[in-house]
Formats: structure tokens, sequence, C-alpha cells
């Protein structure tokens, strides 16, 4: 997610299920409102410690996470006392009432989680953990893939990709290569929010020509 550190303005980031484990690189992203990070692997709520900057922060969801834990109570208080401006956590409303209480129940975070050499993206090893130890299915990933890539679109007002679209990777292609080029995805349509109308000229006509040369290829292919 390093490229989020060129994305100052961005509002909205969807992360979902893509093995992240450190969240320093949003803590530029001084707009975003929105950040989608279900089933990733972040390890410590200390991550939190590079959102408490983000002044416009309103959506947060982070559950199926290892810094959940075992005490849903005791986490959701620590995110909110950290994060007094959200106004939904894991796709719940928060009260006045959890704000007041997390004051008492929550964990204060003052400093960054302790550096880890586990890299952002599909790891490399094969070593055990609580994130890992989820297994997500190909169905539920390209579903909640699709879920959030429409979303996006909406936010930018354009049409949605259809599931036959979205799901037409090859069966070969493993989950990490996957969840890379729908990350990828995502990545572009945010970027595009950013362009004026004469950028956005110049990547209709690249994209034109893209596809004209994958369509060539794939005539002299058959």
């Amino acid at each position: 997610i390093s490229i989020c550190r060129d994305l100052p303005n961005i509002e909205v980031i969807t992360f979902s299920v893509n093995g992240i484990s450190d969240l320093e690189p949003l803590n530029q992203c001084q707009n975003l409102s929105e950040l989608y990070l279900r089933k990733n692997n972040i390890a410590s709520l200390n991550e939190l410690f590079y959102l408490k900057n983000l002044p416009r922060l309103r959506v947060l969801w982070l559950s199926e996470n290892p810094c959940c834990g075992l005490d849903p109570h005791r986490y959701r208080m620590t995110v909110l006392r950290n994060l007094p401006s959200l106004q939904k956590l894991d796709n719940q409303a928060v009260t006045e009432e959890e704000l007041s209480q997390a004051l008492v129940d929550g964990e204060e975070i003052t400093a960054p989680p302790a550096r880890r050499n586990v890299e952002n993206g599909c790891p490399e090893s094969i070593e055990s953990s609580a994130a890992e130890s989820t297994t997500e299915t190909e169905s539920e990933l390209l579903n909640f893939s699709l879920e959030e890539t429409n979303k996006i679109r909406e936010e930018l007002g354009m049409k949605p990709v259809p599931r036959d679209k979205f799901s037409s990777f090859s069966p070969r292609e493993t989950d990490c290569n996957r969840k890379r080029r729908n990350n990828v995805l995502n990545a572009i349509l945010l970027l595009m929010k950013e362009l004026d109308a004469e950028s956005l000229e110049i990547v209709q006509q690249t994209v034109g020509r893209r596809l004209q040369a994958l369509q060539k290829k794939e005539l002299q292919e058959e």
C-alpha cells in the first residue's frame, strides 16, 4: 500500500483481503474518509497510531484481523478511544454512549508498533498465524472484492462491473496474484478521481490502444 504515500487527496480506500500488516503509508492521506481493511494481517492495534491524525476518517472496517483479539468489547473500545471521530466501525454505527465508555474501557495508543520483518502483500513464508489460519474461499474473495470495487465505481459515477467480467481470471491464477490484480484495479479507479478532463482523455486513448493490442493477440492465438 506504499502507493498511498503519493495520494494525499484520496478519500476512499478498499484494501480488504490483501495480506496488509502495516498502516504507516496511510498517515499522509489527510482527506481519507472511508477505509476498508477487513481480513488482512494487521497484528497490533498500535497500527491505529497512523490513523489518529486523519481528520476526515469516518468509516473504518477492521474486523477479522489478528489485532481484533478475543475480546470484542476491548477491541471496539480501544479503536473508538483512539479514533473518536468514527461514525461507523466494522459496518456498525458508533453511538455517543460507546464513545464515552471508550474513555474508560479503551486503551490509548501513543506510539507506533515495533517494526516487523513481514512486508505488505502476500506473505512469502508459510508460517502459521492467526490471519493465515482463516481459509478464504475463491468465491468469498471475489464476491467481497466485487462489492468494494463497485462501491468505488459508484463514488466515481461509473457503472458497476458485472460479475462475469470481474471473476473471469484464469483458474490457474493464484490467490496472491488475484488479490494483487484486484488491488491494482481499485488503485487505478481511485487515481482516476485525481485526473482532469485532458488527463482522462489520455487514459481513454491508452486504454483503447491496449484493448486493440490484446484483441489482436487473442485473434493470433486462435
